[in-house]
């Protein structure tokens, strides 16, 4: 019969979030050009940048609020799930090589601090840097408070997977309670840092990988905000529920990755240096 559907794949109707997506994106780099190069833009380019950047959060608001009333209404087959998984793990593996970059720049920076001894005075640390945060403070705190969430997203999955609704909701708001702490004592840390960002390699290097991965828990922290909100809706059963694995995923890559900056950014890269 015609229109019957005889695949486990879910064809979607034609729609306007890929156009929406593409017109936000190239706004948003464009205002982020013009907002550099005031000369010509004139001031212009920061609300260029800013139109652009409300229209890429209200691309994913709109688009990811459509795949959770697919889901909801049954189109996420096995099949389909299988695929979302493929691409969840395609992503985690591109973030991963994002964080190469920064591991591979400080590692570049700590062995060969003689190819930039004009900046770095010939070691690493630089001379510039007169102390350095003491690892066993306030890093080695949010070490644990971090490895203390992973924990708590595992009872919250595993909460879900044996129907335990209460326990899936407790799991996920001690999680973002440990995330929004861990958040708020970087700022804490950022804010009392014996050096500032630029000026030298090290806490250039410093800064970005730090701050970055500071943002990626910021992210996960609002994906879980999300599943939350999800749960409380009656979303996810123990058979379906890719949107909260696909956090927790998420989550325990930004747990993997706070333990290698641990040990090579404030141990292994400011080791016998003065402390703050």
């Amino acid at each position: 019969m015609a229109g019957t559907k005889n695949h486990d794949f879910h064809i979607l109707d034609p729609d306007y979030m890929p156009f929406l997506g593409s017109v936000s994106a190239l706004t948003m780099t464009s205002g982020g050009v013009m907002a550099m190069h005031p000369e010509w833009a004139g001031g212009s380019g920061k609300y260029v940048l800013l139109l652009g950047f409300a229209g890429v959060l209200l691309t994913m608001f709109l688009w990811w609020t459509k795949v959770v009333r697919e889901a909801n209404q049954g189109h996420h087959t096995p099949v389909v799930q299988l695929h979302l998984r493929y691409g969840m793990i395609t992503f985690i593996a591109s973030e991963v090589m994002f964080f190469v970059g920064w591991f591979w720049a400080f590692f570049d920076f700590s062995l060969f601090p003689s190819t930039l001894s004009e900046v770095t005075g010939g070691q690493f640390p630089s001379k510039a840097i007169e102390a350095i945060m003491d690892p066993f403070d306030l890093p080695l705190l949010n070490t644990l408070i971090l490895l203390c969430s992973g924990t708590t997203v595992t009872w919250a999955h595993h909460s879900l997977i044996h129907g335990d609704r209460d326990g899936l909701k407790k799991g996920l708001w001690a999680t973002i309670a440990l995330g929004l702490l861990f958040s708020s004592i970087q700022a804490y840390e950022y804010a009392h840092a014996p050096f500032g960002f630029g000026g030298n390699t090290y806490s250039s290097a410093f800064y970005m990988a730090t701050g970055f991965h500071g943002f990626h828990v910021i992210i996960g922290t609002i994906f879980l905000i999300v599943c939350l909100k999800r749960a409380y809706n009656g979303d996810f059963t123990p058979k379906q529920h890719f949107g909260f694995e696909a956090a927790a995923w998420y989550w325990h890559f930004v747990d993997v990755v706070w333990l290698f900056l641990f040990i090579a950014v404030y141990i292994w890269g400011g080791w016998g240096y003065a402390v703050h």
